[in-house]
Protein backbone atom coordinates (compact mmCIF):
# COMPACT_ATOMS: atom_id res chain seq x y z
CA UNK A 1 0.00 0.00 0.00
CA UNK A 2 2.44 2.74 0.91
CA UNK A 3 4.72 1.81 -2.56
CA UNK A 4 1.19 3.35 -4.13
CA UNK A 5 1.49 6.90 -1.59
CA UNK A 6 3.31 9.46 -3.27
CA UNK A 7 6.35 10.52 -2.19
CA UNK A 8 7.21 13.60 -1.00
CA UNK A 9 10.50 15.61 -0.08
CA UNK A 10 10.91 17.31 3.52
CA UNK A 11 12.79 20.63 4.05
CA UNK A 12 13.11 21.81 7.67
CA UNK A 13 14.30 25.25 9.04
CA UNK A 14 16.08 25.09 11.90
CA UNK A 15 16.07 27.02 15.16
CA UNK A 16 19.46 29.18 14.72
CA UNK A 17 18.76 28.96 10.48
CA UNK A 18 17.37 31.33 8.17
CA UNK A 19 16.63 28.71 5.61
CA UNK A 20 14.73 25.28 5.12
CA UNK A 21 16.94 23.06 3.91
CA UNK A 22 16.43 19.46 2.42
CA UNK A 23 16.47 16.55 5.12
CA UNK A 24 15.20 13.69 3.41
CA UNK A 25 11.98 11.55 2.25
CA UNK A 26 9.17 10.05 2.90
CA UNK A 27 5.92 8.66 1.52
CA UNK A 28 2.33 9.44 2.74
CA UNK A 29 -0.99 9.00 1.64
CA UNK A 30 -2.00 12.88 1.28
CA UNK A 31 -0.19 16.06 2.51
CA UNK A 32 -1.24 16.71 6.17
CA UNK A 33 0.42 12.75 6.32
CA UNK A 34 2.96 14.10 5.09
CA UNK A 35 3.19 16.98 7.26
CA UNK A 36 2.89 14.48 10.35
CA UNK A 37 5.11 12.54 9.30
CA UNK A 38 7.34 14.93 8.82
CA UNK A 39 7.56 16.10 12.09
CA UNK A 40 7.51 12.65 13.84
CA UNK A 41 10.49 11.99 12.02
CA UNK A 42 13.10 14.96 11.44
CA UNK A 43 12.14 17.05 14.30
CA UNK A 44 12.32 14.65 17.44
CA UNK A 45 14.32 16.72 19.09
CA UNK A 46 12.72 20.22 19.08
CA UNK A 47 15.35 21.09 16.38
CA UNK A 48 12.77 22.44 13.57
CA UNK A 49 10.57 25.90 13.91
CA UNK A 50 9.37 25.44 10.63
CA UNK A 51 8.49 22.38 7.85
CA UNK A 52 7.91 22.39 4.57
CA UNK A 53 6.45 18.93 2.91
CA UNK A 54 6.63 19.10 -1.15
CA UNK A 55 5.11 16.30 -3.41
CA UNK A 56 8.39 14.75 -5.31
CA UNK A 57 6.50 14.89 -8.24
CA UNK A 58 6.18 18.48 -8.31
CA UNK A 59 9.28 19.65 -8.29
CA UNK A 60 11.10 20.75 -11.32
CA UNK A 61 14.94 20.68 -11.10
CA UNK A 62 17.71 21.56 -13.57
CA UNK A 63 19.77 19.06 -14.86
CA UNK A 64 23.43 19.22 -14.17
CA UNK A 65 24.50 18.36 -17.63
CA UNK A 66 23.05 21.45 -18.59
CA UNK A 67 24.52 23.35 -15.98
CA UNK A 68 26.44 25.48 -18.33
CA UNK A 69 24.05 26.87 -20.95
CA UNK A 70 21.52 27.11 -18.63
CA UNK A 71 23.36 29.65 -16.25
CA UNK A 72 25.26 31.27 -19.01
CA UNK A 73 22.36 34.33 -19.63
CA UNK A 74 23.08 35.53 -15.87
CA UNK A 75 27.00 35.59 -16.05
CA UNK A 76 26.86 38.73 -18.02
CA UNK A 77 24.36 40.23 -16.27
CA UNK A 78 26.50 42.41 -13.77
CA UNK A 79 23.88 44.69 -12.10
CA UNK A 80 22.54 41.55 -10.51
CA UNK A 81 25.63 41.55 -8.13
CA UNK A 82 25.75 43.98 -5.71
CA UNK A 83 29.97 44.71 -6.66
CA UNK A 84 28.80 48.19 -7.30
CA UNK A 85 27.52 49.33 -3.59
CA UNK A 86 29.01 49.88 -0.59
CA UNK A 87 26.97 48.33 1.98
CA UNK A 88 26.81 49.74 6.02
CA UNK A 89 28.41 47.00 8.34
CA UNK A 90 24.58 47.04 10.20
CA UNK A 91 22.98 45.46 7.41
CA UNK A 92 22.56 41.95 8.49
CA UNK A 93 22.88 39.02 6.58
CA UNK A 94 25.07 40.56 3.35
Amino acid sequence: MSERWPLYEVFVRGKRGLNHVHVGSLRAPDDRMALHHARDLYTRRNEGVSIWVVKAADITASSPEEKDPFFEPSADKVYRHPTFYDIPDDVPHM
